[in-house]
C-alpha cells in the first residue's frame, strides 16, 4: 500500500493518495483543485489515478474530483447519505459511485468500508481503509471534516454560512451519535482527518498531520461528554465566524465549477492610468503587497491583502464572487495566486499589474500612519477619536480595549455603516488584519485612521488590560 500525505497551508487543507502498488492505482482522498502534485507523485510513483473520494460537500475549498475525472477518467466515489439537499448534481458523463454506510470498494487489495458521519453535514461520510495484503482488519479511516486532531467538525456552518435556520443544533445532536459510534471503533485506528490548525471548520484543530483513535478518545475534547445536552452547548460555543466564501463553496461542490482549462487568460495592465479607471468605475483592486510596504505609499482606492498564508482566508470574506477582480503585486507570484484564489473558486481575476511598475508612475500616493499602544492611549484621551476592533468576537469577549466597537474584519465591508464618522484607530490582536481594515476603510473614505501596531496583545503589555 502506498500513503502520501498533502497539504495546501493557506487552507489547512489535507488530501492523501492510497495507492495499490501491485495494481499500479491510486485514489485521491478529499482532493484540491489543482491536481498537479498528485500527478507528479503519481509518475513518479508509476502509478495511475482511477479515484477520487470525497468524505462530504466541502465548504471551505474547491474539490478536485472533477478535474481528475476530466484528466484521467477517474470514478469520483462521493456520499448518497442526507436529504435531497445534499444530493451531488451535473455528475452526467462523469464515472461516479454513489455510498451509502456500509458500502465497500476495492483498490487491488485495498478494501474501503463507509461509514456514516453526520453533524458537520448531513450527508459527511468517513472511509476506513483495509491493507488486505498486510491485515485483515482496518488501518485507518479517512474522517474529512467530521474527527480532527483535538476537534471535531463544526454543525453550525450550514446556518451561518448558508442560512439554513435550525440546522445548527439539529447537526449538534446527529454529531452526539456519530462521535458516540465513533467511539466504538478500535484505537489502533490511524485517524486521517481533511483538515489541520488554521482551518474555520472547527475552533480547536491540532496542528499534527494525523493522529489515532485511541488518543482522540482520551484526549479530545468532544469525546469527554456521555450525555447529549452538555456537548451540544459545548460545541455550539465558540466557534469562529465562517467566511462568506463557504456558502458559495457548498453551491460549487455541489453542481460543479468550470474546469481550470477554460478559465481565461488573465490580461496585463501597464499604465496607472487605467488602474485609476477601473476603482473610479467600482472595480475591486487589491495590492498584495505587505502591510508595512502598503503603509508607506499606496494607489487611492486600492485594498490591501497580503500574499501570505492567510491571504486565501481574507480573499474568501472580501471578494464578490460576482465582480470582476484585478490584483496588483509581484509577477513572479501571479501563478501562485491564481491557484490560491481558484482552489476557493474565485475565477473572476480579469487583470494584473506589476505593483513597482504603476507606483513608479504615480505623481502621488497615499499612506496612513502606524501608532504605539502609547500613542493610541494619549489620542483616546486627548482627542475626539473612535477605535474599531476587528478581531474575532471570541477574541473580543475575552478582552477589549475600553470604547472598542467590534466589527470583525471580514465583516467591515458590508458594516461600514457602524463606523464612526471621525477620526479612527483600527485594531486587531498583532496589527496585521487591522492593517487590511485600514485599507478598507481608506479605500471607502474614512481617510483620518491609523492603524495599532502590535495590536491589543501589545497594548496589554505596554498599557493595561481594560475590558
Amino acid at each position: 500500500m502506498l500513503l502520501r500525505y498533502f497539504y495546501d497551508e493557506k487552507l489547512a487543507h489535507a488530501s492523501y493518495m492510497v495507492g495499490c502498488q501491485q495494481k499500479g492505482e491510486a485514489f485521491i482522498v478529499d482532493p484540491m483543485r489543482n491536481i498537479q502534485p498528485y500527478i507528479e507523485v503519481a509518475k513518479k510513483e508509476n502509478m495511475n489515478i482511477t479515484g477520487a473520494l470525497e468524505t462530504h460537500i466541502h465548504a471551505d475549498f474547491v474539490t478536485g474530483s472533477r478535474e481528475l475525472a476530466d484528466r484521467f477518467g477517474a470514478t469520483m466515489y462521493i456520499s448518497d447519505e442526507g436529504d435531497e439537499n445534499w444530493k451531488y448534481q451535473n455528475l452526467d458523463g462523469i464515472s461516479h459511485q454513489l455510498l451509502k454506510d456500509g458500502d465497500k470498494f476495492e483498490l487491488g487489495r485495498l478494501t474501503f468500508e463507509v461509514m456514516y458521519t453526520p453533524g458537520h453535514t448531513p450527508e459527511s461520510i468517513s472511509f476506513l481503509l483495509t491493507d488486505g495484503a498486510a491485515a485483515d482488519k482496518p488501518i485507518g479511516i479517512f474522517t474529512g471534516d467530521f474527527v480532527f486532531a483535538g476537534d471535531i467538525g463544526r454543525p453550525d456552518l450550514l446556518e451561518k454560512a448558508a442560512g439554513m435556520i435550525g440546522t445548527a443544533d439539529a447537526g449538534a445532536k446527529v454529531m452526539y451519535q456519530s462521535i458516540e459510534r465513533f467511539k466504538q471503533l478500535p484505537d489502533y485506528l490511524q485517524v486521517w482527518p481533511a483538515h489541520g490548525a488554521g482551518s474555520a471548520c472547527g475552533k480547536a484543530l491540532g496542528a499534527v498531520p494525523s493522529t489515532t483513535v485511541g488518543y482522540e478518545k482520551q484526549f479530545n475534547w468532544a469525546m469527554q461528554f456521555d450525555q447529549e445536552a452538555p456537548f451540544i452547548k459545548a460545541l455550539l460555543d465558540g466557534q469562529p465566524e465562517p467566511p462568506y466564501y463557504f456558502a458559495v463553496m457548498k453551491r460549487v461542490n455541489k453542481i460543479g465549477i468550470e474546469l481550470i482549462k477554460n478559465l481565461p487568460q488573465v490580461i496585463q495592465i501597464t499604465q496607472l492610468e487605467d488602474i485609476n479607471n477601473l476603482i473610479a468605475d467600482g472595480k475591486l483592486v487589491v495590492d498584495t503587497r505587505s502591510t508595512a510596504n502598503f503603509a508607506q505609499g499606496f494607489i487611492k482606492g486600492t485594498i490591501n491583502v497580503p500574499y501570505n498564508t492567510a491571504f486565501t482566508n481574507w480573499m474568501g470574506w472580501i471578494v464578490d464572487y460576482e465582480q470582476p477582480l484585478y490584483l496588483l503585486g509581484d509577477p513572479q507570484q501571479l501563478e501562485d495566486m491564481l491557484e490560491a484564489l481558484r482552489s476557493i473558486g474565485i475565477d473572476n481575476v480579469v487583470g494584473y499589474a506589476d505593483i513597482s511598475q504603476v507606483l513608479e508612475q504615480a505623481n502621488e500616493l497615499e499612506t496612513y500612519e502606524n501608532v504605539t499602544p502609547q500613542e493610541a492611549k494619549e489620542m483616546l484621551e486627548n482627542e475626539d477619536i473612535a477605535i474599531i476592533d476587528v478581531r474575532n468576537l471570541t477574541e473580543y469577549n475575552e478582552g477589549h480595549i475600553e470604547s472598542a466597537v467590534h466589527i470583525m474584519l471580514g465583516t467591515l465591508k458590508n458594516r461600514l455603516d457602524e463606523v464612526p464618522r471621525k477620526k479612527l484607530i483600527v485594531q486587531c490582536q498583532a496589527g496585521g488584519r487591522s492593517a487590511i481594515a485600514a485599507s478598507i476603510l481608506k479605500a471607502n473614505g474614512f481617510d483620518e485612521l491609523v492603524n495599532l501596531a502590535g495590536g491589543y496583545g501589545q497594548w496589554v503589555k505596554e498599557i493595561a488590560v481594560e475590558v
